[in-house]
């Protein structure tokens, strides 16, 4: 069982961080990256993911970042669908498409995961710990 000491240690929030590394990338090529509205919108929404899995993570109880890993999965979703928008008006080929959506999808069954994992351990989190600053555990 492989142990979490920080949130940049969580498989997660690093493709988190690299779906938001393609993410912005994408969006400030052409029509995309002139389309403010869209890539201010898409550009929040990954970067809350990472946000998310990281504020959840500090909050020190395992309900409140389960809580935490939820809002993540769902700005997922928020990315996935403004995929959508980037495909339909053709900023994006349907092949850089898949790519992102594929990566979102993975991003999106590793935090459910985790939120199946956390939710069954009796792990209750760090800050009921008698020593707080033991690092947490995660599921290989």
């Amino acid at each position: 069982m492989a142990k979490i000491e920080k949130f940049e240690d969580i498989l997660a929030w690093q493709k988190g961080r690299e779906l938001t590394r393609l993410i912005y990338k994408a969006s400030r090529k052409g029509e995309f990256g002139k389309d403010y509205s869209l890539k201010d919108q898409i550009r929040r929404a990954c970067i809350s993911i990472t946000s998310n899995i990281a504020e959840g993570f500090e909050r020190g109880s395992s309900k409140e970042f389960v809580q935490f890993l939820g809002h993540s999965k769902g700005s997922c979703g928020e990315v996935r669908s403004q995929l959508y928008v980037a495909l339909d008006e053709e900023y994006i080929t349907e092949d850089h498409w898949r790519k992102l959506h594929d990566r979102c999808l993975e991003v999106s069954r590793m935090l459910d995961g985790f939120m199946k994992y956390l939710q069954q351990t009796e792990i209750k989190g760090r800050k009921f710990q008698s020593n707080p600053k033991a690092p947490a555990r995660q599921p290989t």
